[in-house]
């Protein structure tokens, strides 16, 4: 890209959700911070969680038992060191917000009311109905209100890192008018959320495309576990409608997810019934489906429709938008693409393996989620570590300061073009590049809930095609214009996860291969980790 006249700040974070801005709290005593939102400032993941924060702040919980659940859901591997740091560091953070003044539910002791999430031993989540993300967000852009050091800068699109000797010195972006600008800083901050909108059924915002793990990957920065998404087991599944996330909160008040014959059918397939492990659930309502040929359907008829309305309006609100009531009538649900556990590769300060570029939340990778995430850890990582993100950045730009234990510390070779790859017929440059809703259905298809090798190679080789199409393209022009990197942004990213799924020979929390149905720790307990072939 053509070089420009550079605006100069001391820390530069991209994204404006919850990870980004508890970052950009902690360094605004430190120098100027200006926070980069793709969108609105207040769009994106965390304003769109219903269910709640999950922290060890009950009578009846502890930081060990916070751990041992989220050990058990991230099914064998989980990077202990950072599972730590999240359990014992969470509740001092959320106390924090509820100094700030988020405003989370309380019972009649003034104590917060806690709710039950699925593979969870206790109550353990606090919620602010079932908009907490939002209740959050707002807390937080107030706070971020007061520091007049920190800038926000709102539509403006992030094309590259700007890399010099191996460490990163900035970003170089479209700010809202199109117009490419470069920003410098000591320190920058990947904080750019999820990649669901990779996917063609997803109950992420548009703004979830995975932008921070390309622009990673593109700069030579590791990424890691790839192949774990999840599936939420329950969204929307109407025809006209948004698949709008029916949250989990429900089947923890009492929902149950019922087939078209309305019997109870979870038993059927996980002793742990409506409350299994997200990844458990989402096959079972795909089984299920397949073996009576009619629909899922949640319901909570059974409880008190008052009360239902009262926990979760904003659910029961979408449900009138859509013609149905959520306390009486049957819900149709389906599984879509909901979180990524994998991400940038980063250690427990949020340290990236290049110098100067940190990343936290939901685009990071420190191993804290393993295969499958906890319900509701996800605000609680990024509140921990956008804080300690916050924290690192302000000490140096070194690169990661530790490897992952023994069990997970396996590194595979950096992705170069597979055996079977080709050419484009005829040999051409001119390869059509996949347009984003050819990219997600595709992904949705062969890298969705039930993965094999057939497809998943045949979506490999179009991706590996369409992403050397959009190397040439950048290659032969200094500048391409925002929707041109938009579109390369989306296909690395979804060719990053089509071929960790490939390679994964094994099943394990968000990654299913039906060639490969069972967990093998003897060949795949580690981390897979790639590298952008230099």
């Amino acid at each position: 890209m053509a070089p420009v006249t550079p605006d100069l700040f001391d820390f530069v974070i991209v994204g404006g959700g919850i990870a980004g801005l508890r970052a950009a709290i902690a360094l605004a005593p430190a120098g100027r911070v200006v926070i980069l939102t793709k969108a609105d400032a207040r769009e994106g993941n965390t304003g769109y969680a219903q269910g709640g924060i999950a922290a060890a702040v009950g009578p009846d919980d502890s930081p060990a038992l916070h751990a041992h659940d989220t050990m058990k859901a991230g099914d064998g591997l989980c990077d202990e060191a950072a599972v730590n740091v999240l359990v014992e560091e969470g509740p001092k953070y959320v106390r924090e917000l509820m100094s700030w003044g988020a405003r989370f539910a309380c019972g009649a002791d003034g104590q917060p009311a806690l709710g039950l999430e699925a593979a969870h031993s206790v109550r353990r989540v606090l919620h602010a109905a079932d908009a907490t993300g939002r209740e959050i967000g707002r807390a937080m852009w107030e706070r971020v209100a007061m520091y007049p050091a920190i800038t926000i800068a709102d539509h403006a699109l992030v094309a590259e890192l700007v890399v010099e000797d191996g460490s990163v010195g900035g970003v170089r972006l479209f700010d809202d008018r199109g117009v490419l600008r470069e920003i410098r800083a000591r320190a920058t901050l990947l904080a750019t959320g999820g990649a669901g909108q990779v996917f063609r059924e997803t109950t992420n915002p548009a703004v979830a495309t995975g932008d921070g793990i390309a622009l990673a990957y593109r700069a030579g920065a590791l990424v890691a576990d790839l192949e774990f998404v999840q599936f939420h087991p329950t969204a929307l599944n109407l025809a006209g409608a948004p698949r709008f996330l029916m949250s989990e909160a429900l089947r923890g008040e009492g929902a149950r997810l019922v087939n078209a014959a309305r019997e109870p059918f979870m038993e059927r397939y996980d002793a742990a019934g409506d409350l299994a492990p997200r990844d458990v659930v989402a096959r079972a309502i795909v089984r299920e489906s397949e073996r009576t040929g009619g629909g899922v359907f949640l319901t909570l008829a059974h409880l008190d429709a008052d009360q239902v309305r009262r926990r979760f309006p904003t659910i029961a609100a979408m449900c009138r938008h859509v013609g149905l009531d959520l306390a009486t009538d049957l819900i149709p649900v389906g599984p879509a693409a909901h979180y990524l556990m994998g991400g940038i590769e980063t250690d427990v300060w949020a340290r990236t393996s290049m110098p100067g570029l940190f990343a936290a939340g939901e685009t990071a990778c420190t191993g804290v989620h393993g295969a499958n995430r906890l319900a509701s850890n996800s605000l609680l990582e990024g509140l921990v570590f956008g804080a300690r993100a916050g924290a690192a950045m302000q000490e140096s730009g070194a690169a990661m300061g530790r490897e992952r234990s023994k069990s997970q510390a396996w590194r595979l070779e950096p992705l170069g073009r597979r055996a079977s790859d080709r050419s484009a017929p005829g040999g051409s440059n001119d390869t059509p590049r996949l347009g984003s809703g050819a990219i997600r259905d595709l992904m949705w298809r062969a890298a969705g809930l039930f993965r094999a090798r057939g497809p998943l190679e045949a979506a490999v080789d179009s991706l590996d095609a369409a992403y050397e199409a959009g190397e040439r393209a950048i290659g032969r022009r200094n500048v391409i214009d925002a929707d041109e990197w938009r579109r390369f942004n989306l296909t690395t990213v979804a060719r990053l996860i089509a071929r960790a799924a490939l390679r994964r020979e094994e099943s394990r929390g968000g990654h299913f291969r039906e060639d490969f149905p069972a967990r093998d720790d003897g060949r795949w307990q580690f981390h897979a980790v790639d590298r952008r072939p230099q």
